[in-house]
């Protein structure tokens, strides 16, 4: 089969948030990548398609996330060069909450007093490279200084990173659900590979109503990192399935999505706590009173 490159230039939040956007689709790229020209100094976004790739997608998908058109190059490949390898490259590592976010590809040792965390490019969300994933890992670091959840909960899992690093720091089961069956697959693989395999409950659920779900609530920690609309529509459930002073972390949202969140919180009864503001993305650390 031939492949193609296609390629645009952007910043470098910009190209991160398209390749993690990208590859949570498992029909449009083999992998997607950012990486800053070694020549130019700019930032570009590139993915490797089978040939012809789907640039209606492609365009669509960087207006949903970008908010405005953007211009794909596209390049036949060389069938004897590992594209996959050589698009990985372009993932660096990631030091967010004390927490280092890796590939497999990735050579140099993690940086003293870091907790390694790998996570490869995959068909779903989380490299650690989004500012939405930062910005949890940085609130899940600082509820870990002040509380020790023993009930936690991710919900919207994707590669399952934060759900690997509750686990790591708290040596606890941690369930971990997601809509989509390809990312539940995913976080089941990389939790066995960061060695917490046994402490991730993994949960394939659309909602709160999973049998599983309910069964360990209440929680004393809860973490989705999903879409503005779908934690507004989550936070009745959210609300019945927080323990008492339990810590709610939010994101996937944009800063200008972030009041109306905390207005549907607070009709839960929820206090907000924290906010931390990457870009233009917030995340938001709230407490049931």
């Amino acid at each position: 089969m031939s492949h193609d490159q296609i390629s645009t230039p952007l910043t470098k939040d910009q190209a991160y948030a398209l390749v993690d956007a990208v590859m949570e689709r498992d029909d449009l790229a083999l992998t997607a990548s950012a990486h800053e020209d070694e020549k130019t100094g700019e930032w570009v976004f590139e993915a490797t398609c089978a040939s012809p790739p789907d640039l209606d997608a492609f365009k669509a998908i960087a207006r949903s996330v970008l908010g405005g058109e953007v211009g794909f190059a596209v390049a036949p490949l060389d069938e004897e060069t590992d594209w996959v390898a050589r698009s990985l490259e372009g993932l660096h590592p990631v030091t967010a909450g004390g927490f280092y976010i890796y590939g497999s590809h990735e050579l140099n040792a993690p940086p003293a007093g870091a907790i390694p965390i790998r996570i490869d490019a995959a068909q779903a969300f989380g490299t650690g490279h989004h500012d939405t994933t930062t910005g949890c890992l940085q609130a899940i670091e600082k509820i870990l200084k002040r509380k020790r959840p023993m009930r936690p909960i991710d919900i919207g899992t994707g590669t399952g990173v934060l759900a690997i690093a509750i686990a790591k720091r708290r040596r606890v089961p941690v369930v971990a659900s997601d809509i989509d069956p390809v990312a539940v697959k995913i976080a089941r693989e990389n939790a066995h590979i960061n060695g917490v395999g046994q402490l991730i409950v993994d949960v394939y659920a659309a909602g709160l109503d999973h049998t599983t779900i309910q069964g360990n609530a209440p929680y004393d920690l809860i973490v989705a990192n999903i879409l503005a609309g779908p934690l507004v529509a989550l936070a009745p459930g959210i609300g019945r399935i927080a323990e008492r002073g339990c810590a709610i972390v939010l994101s996937g949202l944009l800063n200008t999505q972030a009041q109306r969140v905390i207005a549907a919180y607070r009709q839960q009864g929820m206090i907000l706590r924290d906010r931390i503001v990457r870009n233009e993305w917030t995340t938001l650390t709230l407490e049931k009173a």
